[in-house]
């Protein structure tokens, strides 16, 4: 159900999970795909905090990647291999792997980011879209990535200093990700999103940042953006602890329709 498989996208090994709807659900008419944020991977990301289980319960063929660099993906260390732009089309090759040629699609933090792009080059694509974790610095881009690479390169978790970046550091341990290919990733080219590029985004949006979110920032303020877009604050939550929140799911069942 939900066994780790894998693909070429474009020469780049790239894993992924496909799990049917459960048995008994009312099936969706689309699947969803799911896309993780730095430093995550599908089973933190998308298994532990239930939204996997969530999803299929509620009838979705739920389909989800490990970014390259990430999780059981390649592990790549040259930054030109980066980018959101370029892992957005690993979310793609993923799709025309499975001959889908529509979905719904779901990314928290950098994953939103890189939705985002899928959606931008390919709106034929995606049907409707969740932001999960990155509200209005999606255009305003993340500031302070020197500090998070250092402290990803930095010899132990003892020697980082930077709190934000110690918090990054603790969470690529927890994951036993590939320290040396996030660095990469995190000192890649970023692409900028500036507000007039988002306001063309043509799919049905939903943008959802915890309420005490300092690296997504306001939800609302980027809805204000998009044309038709919905804004919604997770109650009580931050970044790291809002990806599981029961109001969060419930939020994005009723956006989907379920």
């Amino acid at each position: 159900m939900t066994d780790i498989k894998y693909f070429d996208s474009a020469g780049v090994q790239i894993a992924y999970i496909d799990a049917a709807p459960a048995p008994g659900a009312a099936v969706q008419p689309l699947p969803i795909q799911l896309i993780h944020g730095f430093a995550s991977n599908i089973s933190m990301n998308w298994l532990l905090p239930g939204w996997v289980d969530t999803l299929r319960a509620a009838g979705f063929r739920v389909i989800a990647i490990d970014n390259r660099g990430h999780g059981h993906s390649a592990k790549l260390y040259d930054l030109a291999q980066y980018g959101a732009p370029l892992m957005a089309e690993d979310a793609l090759r993923l799709l025309d792997h499975l001959g889908i040629p529509k979905a719904h699609v779901m990314g928290y933090s950098m994953g939103a980011r890189i939705a985002a792009f899928l959606t931008l080059a390919h709106p034929d694509r995606v049907a409707r879209l969740i932001f999960g974790g990155l509200g209005i610095n999606m255009v305003r881009g993340m500031a302070g990535t020197g500090p998070i690479a250092h402290a990803l390169e930095a010899p132990s978790l003892a020697d980082v200093t930077n709190p934000t970046a110690r918090t990054f550091r603790a969470f690529a341990e927890q994951t036993k990700s590939d320290l040396r290919a996030l660095a990469a990733c995190i000192r890649s080219s970023r692409d900028p999103l500036p507000a007039e590029t988002v306001a063309k985004i043509t799919s049905p949006v939903l943008v959802a940042v915890g309420e005490h979110d300092v690296i997504g920032g306001s939800a609302e303020a980027l809805a204000e953006l998009i044309p038709g877009a919905e804004g919604f604050v997770i109650p009580g939550r931050e970044h790291m602890k809002a990806v599981g929140d029961k109001a969060y799911k419930a939020a994005v069942l009723r956006f989907l329709g379920a």
